[in-house]
């Protein structure tokens, strides 16, 4: 861990962890050899998204639309594939055995990539981040708990700090959910396309002892916050978050220009 945390250090001081962010790349489209996460068809629904008494979002009903959602998150193969036809920078920690980062670790998610380049790499494939809405709508798979499957959580459903894997795993290690997704709950944390903030309706606020309040509210529609800030959402936890950081309502915000050791992505696809 202290040399997990004197890398970071390092980074920082170098200023190597402020990745590349949405200047112009070349128009170079993806070919039939390139490497594509498969998409999952994410059927549309209400649900009650964050959690009652939470400050970082309390419970307030959504619906969202169908979409299509990479089953698991971007690997290091297929986002390397990426820099090699657009001259797009590798991930600023790639090559490093700690984050799972480079060449012998093509099966596992790609990390140190910053919220624009995670946009761009998405727009090159055809795809776009997901809401924050649609990642914790596809996370909780049609139930109401915490971690989709289980209200509890423990080192075989997931990777998070209690499993000691010490960094990232490959992709589909773990179960995946109802809907089919794998790792929204572990392994790496994951960009959204929101801007940080609270995209709430009014009178959102619920009460601590439950959900009866949330009974015929009408729902808001496809929420997404596109006020534009210097802070991207990123949800649910990963291999560095502890037990309660993985459950499907975290979220935090990280300077846009970051590329993190724990954090990843995956792309959606809306659909009509």
């Amino acid at each position: 861990m202290r040399r997990l945390l004197a890398l970071t250090a390092a980074l920082l001081a170098a200023g190597l962890v402020i990745a590349q962010d949405e200047t112009d790349l070349p128009e170079t489209p993806p070919d039939e050899t390139t490497p594509i996460t498969k998409l999952v068809l994410v059927p549309a629904g209400e649900f009650t998204m964050g959690w009652p008494g939470s400050d970082e979002m309390p419970a307030h009903r959504v619906r969202v639309d169908a979409f299509m959602l990479d089953e698991h998150e971007v690997t290091n193969e297929q986002y390397k594939a990426y820099c090699d036809a657009t001259g797009a920078k590798l991930p600023v920690y790639w090559g490093m055995e700690e984050f799972r980062s480079g060449d012998e670790w093509l099966d596992h998610p790609v990390v140190g990539v910053s919220h624009g380049a995670a946009r761009k790499y998405a727009r090159w494939v055809g795809k776009r981040l997901p809401s924050e809405a649609e990642w914790e709508y596809a996370a909780r798979a049609g139930t109401k708990l915490k971690y989709a499957v289980t209200d509890t959580i423990n080192p075989d459903l997931a990777n998070y700090k209690s499993s000691k894997r010490g960094g990232p795993v490959a992709v589909k290690s773990y179960p995946g959910n109802p809907f089919g997704l794998y790792d929204l709950i572990g392994n790496v944390r994951e960009w959204s396309a929101d801007f940080y903030g609270i995209v709430l309706p009014e009178g959102a606020l619920i009460p601590d002892e439950g959900e009866g309040p949330l009974d015929g509210v009408v729902p808001m529609e496809n929420p997404v916050n596109i006020e534009r800030n210097k802070l991207g959402i990123v949800r649910g936890g990963g291999w560095y978050s502890g037990g309660g950081c993985n459950s499907a309502y975290v979220r935090n915000g990280y300077p846009r220009g970051w590329g993190d050791f724990a954090v990843g992505f995956r792309c959606a696809r809306s659909v009509d």
